[in-house]
């Protein structure tokens, strides 16, 4: 259908191309070769002729294959995006109510996306970023626009896509990642993981663009490329995040990028402070199948409390040796683990929001995007490299999230203090402190009732 190709470059083999294909498809080159490069027109990718060849003179991309080889066997097929819309447009059917500073934020969200501007919503964890975009959203699906909302980890996407069926009425949403059981279709709105939007191309009227300081993208230019690619020469891409990096940063300070800022939580309570226990040879004793003495009777109280929890870990290799420690002291079968390559990982999460589990041993894969409401949070070897201080507080940020348990315990069990673990401290407590200030001179904002 000629639908699959509008704001998209979708591969056709040479030889399955049409002798006349539509008037309406542009057909683009997959490869360029360009002195003794193979340049990637999909990724954007790099690669040495000798590292890119084919039989016969031929050559593909190595870098981006898990999308489908792009090979100079192949073309693209795009068609210009039309926004092919009509009405009845989404509705807008979310009576949830926003706080004085979540609407202003949304108003200037809504503001932003009108203008196509480039705006980062910097917002502490559990602000209600997902709510505050409602409005900008509604007021561009009814002008008839063509909008997606990305993140780099499926979860996100997930979580998101749930939420913006149950919003907007008269609105089928695609929702595109890895390993997703529906087709391809062309939809006003689209869900997808940022990998995704290298399949487009010029498509989108506004991008949003979630946890974009989350790995993948944080740390891949080329999908960042993608993002710009996606969207139209004149779009606009809206960033949230709780803990921007320092591209962000300086696109902000140099005037690229216009920014809000949203210190507090939608119930108005502080983020959890996270509490810090020193575990000596933590991992020592879990191989001897034990847990540690301040790690067990933490876990201990949380279980016969009855008190729903993640238990974060560094590696995915932590997980049998905790699982097992956990059998051998606890004597508890409440529990799973959950790693980025397990085949039951959505299963899993979603098991968890239904409380089918008391809680969830998790790596990293569950730091943001993610709510379990009335959790608290552990995270054993918090001082492992592989943690840094924005993972630390997204990972604390999971605690505290509901408006009836607005609270919730955070601990850090670390072998040794870090200067990461000292930096994510800091950062919550200087953000709490500027929620502290904005309160005393705004007290109408507190929502304690």
């Amino acid at each position: 259908m000629i639908e699959d190709y509008f704001g998209r470059r979708v591969l056709v083999p040479i030889v399955d191309m049409p002798s006349k294909p539509s008037a309406k498809i542009e057909i683009l080159p997959t490869i360029k070769i360009v002195k003794n490069v193979a340049v990637c027109q999909r990724c954007g990718a790099k690669s040495r002729l000798t590292d890119a060849a084919l039989p016969k003179h031929e050559y593909y991309c190595p870098v981006c294959l898990n999308l489908g080889r792009v090979d100079t066997l192949s073309k693209f097929y795009h068609v210009a995006e039309p926004n092919q819309f009509s009405a009845p447009y989404p509705q807008l059917i979310w009576q949830g109510k926003l706080s004085p500073l979540q609407s202003e934020v949304a108003e200037t969200v809504t503001a932003s996306m009108r203008q196509h501007e480039k705006r980062l919503i910097w917002a502490v964890t559990g602000a209600g970023k997902t709510e505050m975009m409602f409005k900008g959203l509604a007021d561009r699906l009814q002008a008839g626009e063509r909008i997606a909302w990305a993140s780099p980890r499926v979860d996100v996407c997930l979580e998101i896509y749930p939420r913006l069926n149950k919003a907007f009425q008269n609105c089928k949403i695609a929702l595109l990642y890895g390993h997703a059981k529906e087709a391809y279709c062309y939809r006003q709105l689209t869900v997808c993981t940022t990998h995704q939007l290298l399949r487009f191309y010029h498509a989108f009227d506004n991008l949003i663009i979630d946890e974009v300081d989350a790995f993948p993208f944080a740390a891949n230019p080329r999908l960042f490329l993608a993002a710009h690619n996606a969207v139209k020469p004149n779009g606009g891409m809206i960033f949230l995040t709780a803990t921007p990096g320092r591209e962000l940063l300086n696109a902000v300070s140099r005037g690229r990028l216009a920014v809000s800022y949203l210190p507090l939580r939608y119930h108005g309570h502080l983020l959890p402070m996270p509490k810090v226990s020193l575990v000596i040879n933590w991992r020592s004793q879990l191989q001897a199948g034990h847990l540690p003495i301040r790690v067990k009777q933490m876990l201990l109280h949380e279980i016969k409390a009855h008190q729903h929890f993640l238990l974060f870990v560094p590696h995915v290799k932590d997980l049998s040796i905790v699982k097992t420690a956990l059998q051998n002291d606890l004597a508890t079968s409440e529990f799973v683990t959950v790693h980025a390559s397990d085949p039951l990982r959505q299963e899993k999460v979603q098991a968890m929001r239904e409380q089918k589990y008391l809680f969830l041993v998790t790596t990293s894969i569950l730091e943001r995007g993610v709510t379990f409401p009335g959790i608290d949070v552990m995270i054993l070897g918090a001082d492992d490299e592989v943690f840094s201080a924005s993972a630390l507080i997204q990972m604390a940020g999971r605690a505290g999230r509901a408006k009836e348990r607005p609270t919730g315990t955070v601990c850090f069990f670390v072998g040794a203090m870090s200067q990461r673990v000292r930096e994510a401290l800091h950062q919550i407590a200087y953000m709490n402190q500027k929620r502290a200030r904005l309160l005393a001179k705004m007290p109408a904002l507190r929502s304690d009732d």
